[in-house]
């Protein structure tokens, strides 16, 4: 939720006007509602404190604090209980706002109280649950000290006023602090403008007539309109309906006027009852108000979602697809026929799997399911489609779930791009790195991946055997004829032991002058004669260089069967050796491992 911007008045001025308006709302809260000469029946100065709190900088609370101290302390002294009650009352207001401003601050996101129902609940649960709980109960013992109330009635005139006033008051405050008022005059339609006027002025009209004219005790009749006031006009009408019903409804039941003055008992009874209906009034209307303001920017904050989705979903050059939980597609976004092959409006309503080759399927369904089961990821999958104008053309899908408003899985959106040359150029790059650049032979990894094949063909039953080749004295090839010679004779090498290995064995360079042979189907004594045939031939016909020239070249060998129970680690280190001891041995000889 967007945060909402700190006031940081910096004119010294603002908490002395502050305090006079303070002043002012508790002086006239004390003239006419200390019925019987103890705690005022009625206080909305709190609220305008707590508004302040809420909406400035922590930095500007203690000018503002201050200056309502003063405020209270001499409002008391002047209209309420005297000197002796100024500073424990005033300290006691200031208490409860702070409590309150604190409480929402750190629990309620954004710092708007007023506009959805979890803040207000914050709110409600500080201003009723927390700070007069406190308050009530401190001001409650000083009015039993100062003043012929007990400590219960006091408590009780204390929290019904304190409480009712926050309620009425802070929200309508902030609202306007925040601009919430100028931004409603802003942005709404001159005719929802005179709809929202109407409806109040019919609603004053009912409250006057109700506490005026009713021969009949009528307060539920002042429901219905307030309940339409919320639907029609949100919060901040809620909140005006609120403020005419406390104003009108007040005024009347303090002068004998109204359904009240039915009931018997003294004029602060009644002013408690009416407390009550307000405070019943302002439950009914203010969190519906709330709860439809959340719902109407979750409704904008969707439309505006939804605009930015199809705007980069026709303007994205992948395919996307929407899909429900069966696999069925629901939309198709016009890039759909560059990516796939077909145009938007024929998708919808087909399988996702009519696109999909029979062998890939499985995979993409799985996929599928794995991204409802998982709807905090999002997951890939490659595939072959079902119809191709290429043979080797190859998308890729990239799929995340749709959650309802439950948090629940109601389809995926998936986007699919033509991968086709990015797997062309990863299979030319896998082909170049299997391959030996210079002599066409298997690279060092292609050889040692054929050798884990081979071993765990091996391990099933069958034979191997691993040959490790090094060419004798080639240093004095390429320091005697130059590094091309050198080069030349590699090349000639790998060529000569293909042909004589006649389709029986691979053929990879490990490095410089070193490689290996992999004789599968071969046991010791066959892969032996195969290296012993080698070794003749080679010999038999020395290589001829460019210039006309000749160089006869020899090679040493170790040899090493395959064997399921060892590593590729171990079984290189064993050939590895056992050409060591054929070097070391007169070279031109093969030696088998140990």
């Amino acid at each position: 939720m967007q945060r909402s911007a700190l006031r940081h008045p910096s004119s010294l001025l603002a908490p002395v006007f502050t305090g006079c308006i303070y002043f002012a709302a508790a002086s006239l809260a004390l003239m006419t509602s200390r019925f019987e000469g103890g705690l005022a029946f009625i206080w909305g100065a709190n609220a305008l404190l707590m508004a302040e709190l809420l909406t400035a900088r922590s930095g500007y609370w203690p000018r503002v604090v201050l200056s309502c101290a003063m405020a209270s302390a001499l409002a008391t002294t002047i209209f309420g209980m005297g000197a002796l009650a100024a500073l424990p009352m005033a300290i006691i207001n200031m208490l409860e706002s702070m409590i309150v401003a604190l409480l929402c601050r750190r629990f309620v996101p954004g710092r708007r109280v007023a506009g959805s129902m979890r803040p207000l609940a914050v709110f409600l649960l500080a201003l009723c649950m927390v700070a007069n709980v406190v308050a009530a109960t401190m001001a409650a013992a000083v009015a039993a000290i100062l003043t012929p109330v007990g400590f219960l009635p006091s408590w009780g005139q204390w929290y019904s006023g304190h409480v009712l006033g926050g309620l009425i008051c802070t929200p309508i405050l902030l609202m306007l602090y925040q601009g919430e008022l100028g931004r409603w005059l802003r942005e709404t339609r001159p005719s929802a403008k005179l709809e929202a006027l109407g409806l109040l002025a019919f609603f004053a009209l009912s409250i006057w007539w109700i506490f005026y004219q009713a021969h009949y005790p009528l307060l539920f009749a002042s429901l219905l309109p307030l309940v339409l006031i919320a639907f029609r006009t949100g919060y901040l009408g809620s909140a005006a309906a609120i403020v005419i019903l406390a104003l009108i409804g007040g005024t009347a039941t303090l002068t004998g006027h109204g359904p009240l003055n039915i009931i018997p008992g003294t004029l602060p009874d009644r002013v408690q009852f009416f407390q009550f209906y307000l405070a019943l009034s302002f439950l009914l209307a203010i969190p519906v108000a709330a709860e439809l303001n959340g719902r109407r920017r979750l409704t904008q904050m969707l439309r505006d979602s939804e605009a930015r989705y199809r705007a980069i979903a026709e303007h994205s050059g992948d395919g996307v697809l929407n899909l429900s939980v069966d696999g069925i597609i629901q939309y198709a976004s016009p890039a759909a026929i560059d990516q796939i092959g077909h145009a938007p409006d024929r998708l919808i309503g087909h399988a996702a799997t009519e696109l999909i080759d029979p062998d890939y399927c499985a995979i993409v369904v799985a996929t599928h399911r794995r991204a409802l089961a998982q709807p905090d990821e999002a997951h890939a999958v490659e595939f072959r489609p079902r119809h191709a104008v290429r043979d080797d053309a190859w998308y890729e899908m990239l799929t995340r779930a749709v959650l309802d408003h439950q948090g629940l899985p109601i389809g995926v959106i998936s986007t699919v791009r033509d991968i086709t040359k990015h797997k062309a150029r990863q299979k030319a790059l896998q082909q170049a790195a299997a391959i030996d650049m210079l002599t066409g032979a298997d690279s060092r990894r292609a050889t040692l991946e054929k050798l884990e094949i081979e071993m765990a063909r091996v391990a099933t039953g069958g034979h191997a055997a691993l040959l490790l080749i090094d060419i004798d004295h080639f240093k004095a090839v390429n320091d005697r004829y130059g590094h091309g010679a050198g080069d030349r004779v590699l090349i000639d090498f790998v060529d000569r032991m293909r042909t004589s290995l006649r389709g029986m064995g691979s053929i990879g360079r490990l490095g410089g002058e070193e490689f290996a042979i992999l004789l599968p189907d071969a046991d010791i004594d066959r892969a032996s004669r195969i290296c012993e045939h080698l070794r003749r031939r080679l010999a038999a016909h020395p290589f001829v260089l460019e210039h006309g020239g000749t160089i006869a070249v020899t090679f040493s060998a170790g040899l090493v069967g395959l064997n399921a129970m060892m590593s590729a680690a171990t079984l290189m280190d064993a050939a590895d050796k056992a050409l060591y001891r054929a070097k070391h041995s007169g070279r031109n000889c093969l030696r088998l491992a140990a």
